[in-house]
């Protein structure tokens, strides 16, 4: 029996195979703009390589790389060897090296030079005819967004924008989607002025991770959850990012963006929409689009702001046996930056299933420890038939979805102590994907590189997502930068006092991954 591969092409027959069969792109090229940074280093081109390892490229795949530097391709074909070599995820294999290699290109250029984007255009066009990639690119631009009007003028201009029935050509954003509200509409004008919005990928790399997706299957492929997912079971939700690294070297990027615009509006608000989103009609990527969109235009911040808001600037401190520096100590930052390393914000989803349904959102730098997590933090039970003394260990169920490190989902509930006493206290039922599972979940950036090149939309943010996220992001912004410095916590510890004050006021705790 032969077994079909799906090829990303449009076919009437697509619906009638095998979903589990993978799904390979056809011919095309991937151009990365700003190929010479770290992210093209550790991410993109190592996750392009482990695509074509597990053999998810068509032979005609071409990779082309844009930048000032002055290489040729092979130049540039030993910069991808070497990060290929540093930071794939899967063996390196000769001979799957030696096929890929040969569709490298690289051209060198400013991207305000004419010039260089003639050439790239001719670059693509070689390709076409002698790689086969059928006029079929896509544009990475994994650079600053105050570059981008540029590159995206200097594409439409040299026409390597256009598209035809027959020949895609789309265009890969790298967060930050602006820097509030007024700055994002302006960038979405921009790049739809020559991309249309379906041309256009958002890359927020946390929608690709393994275990996010399976929020999805966990809600909508059990029975047993979906009675418990409302405000008559729920108590809150915790969504946390914590980092235990500081900025060291990022301190031009990071100051005057922070940790709420870095994390909150992108990451944070992504998982609390898949969390908080009714059963879509099916996983088509305008269903799931139109109840994300749902749940974050009913997104309300819990007033006021001065309660249920909290920020804070990493200290010196302990991280592990290491002695570390405080922020306003850290190469590159002034000492009188208002800049946050850590922010915690307090929303309400207006609707049925979650009216009066508190959802916290936290992140930070210089933490306990780096854990990405989401706590479904469930009611206790109405009338406890024990006394004080049987229950004194026992906390409130909960639901974890563990999204890194260590991959997997937690339920915690009471259970009897063993002994002739009646004592509960907490236990754990656990599920890890490293133990389940017998292959490694993929990279993120392996999931969306092949998205993009599938035309598969389904994990991108669309406009609507992106401006709805700053309009509930703007006001905090605005009341923190009325208010004066952030407070200060110790690194190594879980953020500043009025991050705990900010719950204990309502009677919680964060929890302490």
């Amino acid at each position: 029996m032969t077994a079909t591969v799906e090829t990303g092409w449009s076919n009437p027959l697509r619906d009638s195979r095998d979903k589990r069969l993978p799904r390979i792109a056809g011919p095309c090229s991937l151009v990365i703009f700003g190929v010479t940074g770290d992210l093209a280093r550790r991410k993109l081109m190592p996750a392009v390589y482990d695509l074509a390892n597990r053999g998810l490229l068509p032979p005609s795949f071409a990779l082309v790389g844009f930048a000032r530097r002055d290489w040729d391709d092979q130049d540039f074909g030993q910069i991808v060897h070497d990060a290929v070599r540093d930071h794939s995820r899967t063996p390196f294999r000769e001979e799957v090296w030696e096929r890929l290699s040969e569709g490298f290109r690289f051209v060198q250029g400013a991207f305000d030079d004419d010039a260089a984007f003639d050439q790239l255009s001719e670059v693509l066009a070689e390709l076409d005819r002698q790689r086969g990639t059928d006029g079929n690119h896509a544009f990475y631009l994994s650079i600053p967004p105050g570059a981008f009007p540029t590159v995206c003028e200097q594409l439409q201009r040299s026409g390597l924008a256009e598209q035809t029935e027959e020949h895609w050509r789309r265009v890969v954003i790298e967060k930050p989607f602006g820097h509030d509200l007024r700055s994002a509409q302006e960038l979405n004008a921009v790049v739809n002025r020559v991309f249309p919005e379906d041309a256009v990928f958002r890359i927020d790399h946390y929608l690709g991770k393994e275990t996010v997706q399976n929020i999805l299957a966990l809600r909508f492929a059990n029975q047993l959850f979906d009675p418990l997912w409302s405000s008559h079971y729920v108590d809150h939700v915790q969504i946390t990012m914590a980092e235990d690294i500081g900025l060291g070297g990022r301190a031009g990027y990071y100051d005057g963006i922070g940790a709420a615009r870095d994390v909150i509006q992108n990451h944070l608000l992504q998982l609390l929409a898949l969390v908080a989103m009714e059963e879509p009609v099916s996983f088509e990527p305008k269903e799931l689009q139109a109840e994300k969109i749902k749940v974050l235009s009913a997104t309300r911040n819990v007033l006021p702001l001065e309660l249920n808001t909290a920020r804070g600037q990493y200290g010196p401190g302990w991280q592990g046996s290491t002695e570390v520096p405080g922020l306003v100590d850290e190469e590159g930052f002034a000492a009188d930056s208002i800049t946050e390393t850590y922010a915690a914000i307090a929303v309400e989803v207006d609707s049925r299933r979650w009216a009066g349904v508190p959802f916290y959102l936290r992140t930070g730098k210089r933490l306990g420890r780096r854990v990405t997590e989401i706590a479904i933090v469930f009611k206790r039970a109405p009338h406890l038939p024990f006394d004080k003394t049987m229950t004194e260990e026992l906390g409130e169920n909960a639901l974890v979805i563990r999204v890194q490190p260590d991959e997997g989902i937690t339920l915690r509930f009471g259970s009897k102590v063993p002994g002739s006493s009646m004592q509960v206290r907490d236990v754990n039922m656990d599920f890890s994907y490293g133990q389940a599972f017998t292959e490694s979940s993929p990279e993120a950036y392996e999931r969306l590189i092949l998205d993009v090149l599938l035309g598969e939309p389904s994990l991108f943010p669309v406009n609507d997502e992106v401006e709805l996220s700053w309009k509930i992001l703007d006001p905090v912004l605005e009341h923190w930068a009325a208010s004066g410095r952030p407070d200060t916590y110790e690194s190594g510890t879980w953020g500043p006092r009025s991050a705990d004050e900010m719950m204990s006021r309502v009677g919680r705790t964060w929890r302490r991954p």
